[in-house]
């Protein structure tokens, strides 16, 4: 009894620990989203009402250990092979992604979740057959069972706390995998030690083993690539938080997080600008109402420090600034510092996330322009798009203080951006617009700007106008040619949806978005 309990234990962990690996596992391709955790976790419980089924149907046909055993042994191998079959299936969901292939990035998706259906419906048939290998009397039946389910929902807890806390961040996500898999194999090969058919345990640990040391398929689901198109990975590595990929072309550096859609930041030492959405916060203080000289921002608040783009262009174009970095992963600070030269003196990175950081800020902490660029394309997190977080905003900025967010949408779609400025709106009196040029083909982007006093869309051309010669040629030509394109009031939808804490549907917005124009693209 005191073994059948321990194996239902280990295996209520192991199973929840792969469900909570598998989501570690899906999100650099899928992103962390509630509808990949819908499909996760739908199909988790799907495969353990078939395996308790199965479970029902084996442990009557074959009341012995023997059986009991040789399924876990099946379950448990089934766990190891998922990291070794994942990367490829991996490789093609990033790549439905990247050109917008639907019947790809759902195909990928279906075959990930497949993946796991084999170990998990095998894993899901301990519990009913410890159940009937157990009872001996059938007045105590009930408790028996009772006692069963509840080690195999303990050992779950275990297995829900287990891969977050010590697992994946110690281990990585592929050798949490295996780590399961050897705990599964290691109890029950000491457990039929004594039996004819203990060879069959040890050989599957020694199997499992050799494919985790020599059979690795390596750190990344685009590991090798050295490609015009797609750089040569100069570093990688999975932080708590993220896959952190550097690519570079001769000089030229890019940040890539996850393998999702987008560039986080970019680095190009021969250049001024970075010739991408970043170049458009520089313009967020062009709002205000003209004075003479232009007045730059006294300080910088930059929520989305990633490898510090941003922050590289502020203290080049308006000089060394006091500017507040914050940045969720703190690999991704290091990996800023070492190959995106984020060293400047006037930035003071910080790891945390920014609207918990900012709440714990004093009323009296203020800066002239907040700059918000938490996003990773095409999803946004919902507690920095809602109105309670722009009124969090506002309250630390000056009497003359700007807010500029980078918001996504495509050529057509602004719904997005039309929610962000209608929310933002309830809190600024004046909101901006400026719609970066891109491909009618691709995803793009729109940088909204916000002001806390009333100001008027003509003062941006004022300014522009204005800028003094001790501007570097390059940022005033760029602001130059910004007055040309589309920069415009926000004039959102009467039906616009307004986010707050309470209901921001982010993911059905962005969804909708992507869907649309993977529909439009077909």
């Amino acid at each position: 009894m005191k073994y059948l309990s321990l194996l239902v234990f280990v295996t209520g962990a192991a199973t929840l620990g792969v469900e909570l690996s598998a989501s570690r596992l899906l999100e650099p391709a899928f992103g962390n989203n509630q509808i990949v955790w819908a499909a996760l976790i739908g199909m988790i419980l799907f495969y353990l009402a078939l395996g308790a089924w199965l479970g029902g149907k084996l442990a009557d046909r074959f009341p012995h250990r023997q059986g009991l055993e040789t399924t876990i042994i099946f379950g448990a191998l089934g766990v190891a092979l998922v990291p070794t079959l994942s990367p490829r299936v991996l490789h093609w969901a990033a790549t439905g992604l990247d050109t917008f292939n639907p019947g790809l990035l759902v195909g990928a998706l279906v075959a990930v979740l497949v993946l796991f259906s084999l170990p998990v419906i095998l894993l899901g048939t301990v519990s009913p057959w410890a159940v009937r290998l157990a009872v001996k009397d059938v007045a105590q039946s009930g408790q028996t069972a009772g006692r069963l389910y509840a080690l195999a929902t303990a050992g779950s807890l275990v297995g829900t706390f287990l891969p977050v806390l010590w697992l994946i961040p110690t281990y990585g996500t592929r050798w949490t995998f295996y780590l399961l898999a050897l705990t599964l194999l290691i109890i029950v090969s000491v457990g039929s030690i004594r039996q004819r058919y203990r060879w069959l345990p040890l050989l599957s640990l020694i199997g499992v083993l050799l494919l985790a040391l020599f059979v690795q398929p390596g750190s990344s689901i685009r590991a090798g690539w050295d490609d015009s198109k797609n750089g040569k990975i100069i570093y990688e590595d999975e932080s708590a938080y993220n896959y952190i990929a550097v690519r570079q072309w001769g000089s030229e550096r890019h940040l890539k997080l996850n393998d999702g859609i987008g560039i986080h930041s970019v680095y190009h030492p021969q250049m001024l600008l970075s010739d991408g959405i970043w170049d458009y916060f520089l313009l967020a203080p062009l709002f205000k109402p003209p004075t003479t000289p232009l007045v730059a921002p006294k300080n910088l608040l930059l929520i989305g420090l990633a490898a510090g783009t941003i922050s590289e262009l502020f203290t080049n174009i308006y000089g060394p600034l006091p500017i507040t970095g914050i940045e969720l992963d703190p690999e991704i600070i290091a990996v800023g510092q070492r190959y995106f030269h984020m060293n400047q003196p006037n930035l003071t990175p910080i790891a945390a996330d920014g609207r918990r950081w900012l709440l714990q800020q004093p009323s009296s902490a203020r800066w002239d322009l907040i700059a918000v660029d938490a996003y990773r394309p095409p999803y946004i997190p919902f507690h920095l798009t809602t109105l309670e977080f722009f009124q969090l905003v506002r309250s630390h900025l000056t009497d003359q203080g700007i807010l500029a967010i980078n918001v996504g949408r495509t050529a057509s779609d602004f719904a997005l951006v039309d929610a962000l400025s209608k929310t933002v709106g309830q809190v600024f009196p004046s909101v901006y617009l400026i719609d970066q040029p891109g491909p009618a083909d691709n995803l793009s982007n729109s940088l909204l700007v916000a002001t806390v006093q009333p100001t008027q869309l003509t003062n941006f051309t004022t300014n522009v106008a204005a800028l003094p010669n001790h501007f570097p040629v390059e940022f005033r030509q760029f602001a130059q040619t910004t007055t040309t394109q589309a920069r415009r009031a926000a004039t959102p939808a009467a039906t616009t949806p307004i986010f707050t804490d309470d209901r921001a549907p982010v993911e059905q917005v962005v969804h909708r978005i992507i869907w649309k124009f993977l529909s439009n693209a077909q």
